[in-house]
């Protein structure tokens, strides 16, 4: 997978807050040299976050997103104020501009005070800087830039760079690959596939596989019991799309290492424990009650679509209730999950981490159980112990 081909999910989010007017979107030009957001006199130009996937050196793949004002005034304005705060739950790095020749102002503040409560790391961007005089002593976390002449850009896009937060995170697969052994990824090709293409979360496994030195063998479900009985070896694992489950597990002798790849996704998000913990809510869903089934993609739609159609039905037809289903796709997950008896999430392989962890963290904190796609389907086919072996600790959690 090239630079140009990196998932957001996985690009460091830079994200730039301030007031109308102070400059946003000029730095934001100046340090894309790219003419990405609009630049005017007036206030209020930028009225939408303004998202753009590229590569900054010297970070390398980025996100970033230019947010409306902080300022912004009137019942649209509000709006676009609450938009922006969301932008603060997937922002890898603040960038806070501020006229220079205005100084900071008690909206600068607040946007600061939410900045540091999210302990991101960010920098105090004066812009303007041609129109003013420098202090003499400067804060290690403020850098004066002018966007009109490009002074001080490099400076910032090192800093930028310092301020990256290190790879931490769980790998898909590559822990569990001893180099040579072998693994078997089932993929479905049907109407719901998209044509030409495997779809994200298959991709980085077969490259996670790959950069352990582990070998993939890909294939349908319709001839998976045939390769594992020509594969001359007992592969490593069989990592299956969550939709063909039930034939899958049915197809894998119980002494082979089985489970999908959203379940895989979930871990190196960061969610799987919450996942199934979450699941248990299925046992206690009532005639009546709300479901959120959330993906954080925008995909074209299908007619047998995994979120809208297959789970709905699988839903219902596992717990016999008449519940109320909801959808949401993309950025658009509700900041309000009270109403909800369970919400049923993707693996969030477009989401990067710290808007997963947002997500989940919304849950938790109003007490809305939430599972993901892999755990809900392997727990309504019955296996999802089964499902789990790669993680021991976490398997001892299922009954």
């Amino acid at each position: 997978m090239g630079m140009n081909d990196t998932p957001s999910g996985e690009r460091v989010h830079i994200g730039f807050f301030g007031r109308r007017n102070a400059g946003k979107s000029s730095v934001v030009n100046a340090v894309t040299g790219q003419n990405l957001a609009i630049v005017s006199d007036k206030k209020g130009t930028t009225t939408d976050p303004v998202y753009k996937a590229m590569e900054l050196l010297p970070l390398g793949p980025v996100l970033i997103i230019d947010t409306p004002g902080f300022d912004d005034t009137g019942a649209l304005g509000e709006l676009r104020v609450e938009r922006t705060r969301q932008v603060l739950n997937k922002t890898d790095i603040a960038v806070l501009v501020i006229d220079a020749a205005e100084g900071m102002q008690q909206s600068d503040r607040e946007t600061l005070a939410l900045i540091r409560e999210k302990g991101l790391p960010y920098i105090i961007v004066y812009n303007k800087s041609d129109l003013t005089k420098r202090p003499d002593q400067i804060p290690e976390d403020v850098l004066y830039v002018s966007a009109r002449d490009n002074t001080g850009i490099h400076e910032l896009k090192e800093r930028l760079a310092r301020l990256k937060p290190q790879d931490a995170g769980v790998p898909i697969v590559r822990d569990m690959v001893r180099p040579g052994d072998f693994f078997v990824l089932v993929v479905p090709v049907d109407s719901a596939a998209p044509k030409g293409r495997l779809i994200l979360p298959q991709q980085q496994t077969i490259r996670d596989i790959l950069d352990a030195d582990g070998t993939a063998v890909v294939v349908k479900e319709t001839g998976l019991k045939e390769t594992l009985q020509h594969l001359g070896q007992k592969p490593r694992m069989v990592i299956t799309d969550s939709q063909a489950f039930k034939r899958v597990a049915a197809d894998t002798p119980d002494d082979i290492t089985l489970t999908s790849f959203s379940i895989l996704m979930a871990r190196h998000k960061g969610f799987l424990d919450i996942a199934i913990d979450g699941v248990r809510a299925l046992g206690g869903l009532k005639d009546g009650d709300k479901v959120l089934i959330s993906e954080g993609c925008t995909h074209h739609r299908q007619c047998d679509d995994i979120g809208t159609v297959k789970i709905p039905r699988w839903l219902r037809q596992y717990t016999g209730k008449t519940l109320s289903i909801e959808t949401s796709s993309g950025r658009d997950f509700p900041m309000d999950l009270t109403p909800y008896a369970l919400v049923i999430h993707c693996g969030g392989c477009m989401l990067n981490e710290r808007e997963v962890a947002s997500r989940m963290q919304r849950a938790r904190l109003q007490r809305v159980p939430i599972t993901n796609y892999g755990i809900f389907i392997a727990c309504i086919h019955g296996i999802l112990k089964r499902s789990l072996a790669p993680f021991p600790d976490l398997q001892r959690l299922v009954p």
